[in-house]
């Protein structure tokens, strides 16, 4: 039976700094399938087809960087609780609760610094458009963010024990962590560094994933990892590098858990020499990529 207790309810964005902000805007809607959902000056918000007011924030900055990644909380209730622990545990609050004025998703929310400097954002009661309909090609929401750790064991215990998140999967380098029937919200990949892997976005079908794949092919941005599916969480998966560094990947398929699954450890996932994937047919991840997942940092800017 599927628990329903889980204090996050969902992850809803994550906001990139980028050198050129028009240049990012003309990638991720023309290319790689979001529309813009606002804007001012210096900002853009970009929406899937879901429910979710923005999936990505881009900021005009001097270098690329993961500002912050934001999770919805279940309930007014639930905010609290998180930000008590997060006070408890002694953590830097980088905005205390309250409404939030300076984006047009609005609610109530707080942001702190992880014990790795990372910003995360919870909010709750954000403006929720209609969706539109399904487009095979276009994404509908995240599916996680991927965050390299210098301790992974650290960090999954930090997203267990003041975030309420639960261990789906142990691999022999990642640890997958969920807070709702996806297999992962967040994957937590060992690393000399402690920046952002990539950010998944979740479409409709495996299809899509091919389709989406070409579209980027056609605009000159090559294939950098895929199209395979993944071990932990049975995913489908294309990787690809935006034009500022970022590792960004479409997905679809996440394998859907609830509290009868049981927790793999490494000997559970594990591949015949020469293989990345449960298909076997993805090529190695190129350089790029392999460069690109350990190279952008995070950003305590707000």
């Amino acid at each position: 039976m599927t628990s329903n207790n889980f204090l996050i309810e969902s992850l809803r964005s994550v906001q990139f700094q980028v050198p050129d902000l028009a240049r990012a805007e003309a990638f991720y809607t023309e290319v790689w399938g979001l529309s813009v959902a606002d804007r001012d000056d210096d900002r853009l918000w970009l929406r899937g087809t879901g429910d979710d007011s923005y999936l990505l924030g881009l900021r005009a900055g001097g270098v690329a960087a993961i500002r912050d990644m934001t999770f919805r909380a279940a309930s007014a209730e639930a905010l609290e609780r998180l930000a008590a622990r997060i006070r408890e545990a002694g953590l830097a609050m980088v905005k205390p609760v309250g409404l939030i004025t300076n984006e047009p998703a609005g609610g109530t929310g707080f942001a702190f610094a992880d014990p790795r400097g990372r910003t995360i954002r919870i909010v709750h009661g954000d403006h929720r458009p209609d969706a539109a309909p399904l487009q095979r090609d276009r994404p509908e929401r995240l599916a996680h963010v991927n965050i390299n750790s210098t301790d992974v064991d650290a960090d999954v215990a930090f997203f267990e024990e003041q975030l309420g998140f639960r261990l789906t999967d142990r691999s022999k380098m990642m640890g997958f962590v969920r807070t709702n029937s996806d297999h992962h919200s967040v994957v937590i990949a060992q690393a000399p560094v402690d920046t952002l892997n990539h950010v998944a976005f979740l479409l409709p079908s495996w299809e899509g994933v091919m389709v989406a794949s070409g579209r980027l092919v056609d605009n000159g941005f090559p294939i950098a990892w895929g199209v395979g599916r993944h071990g932990p969480g049975d995913n489908v998966f294309a990787y690809f590098v935006d034009p500022f560094g970022f590792v960004v990947e479409h997905t679809a398929e996440v394998l859907q858990v609830d509290d009868d699954y049981r927790v793999g450890g490494p000997q559970d996932w594990t591949w015949a020499p020469g293989r990345t994937d449960q298909w076997g047919i993805a090529p190695p991840k190129s350089d790029a990529c392999t460069a690109a997942q350990l190279a952008i940092p995070f950003t305590l800017a707000i």
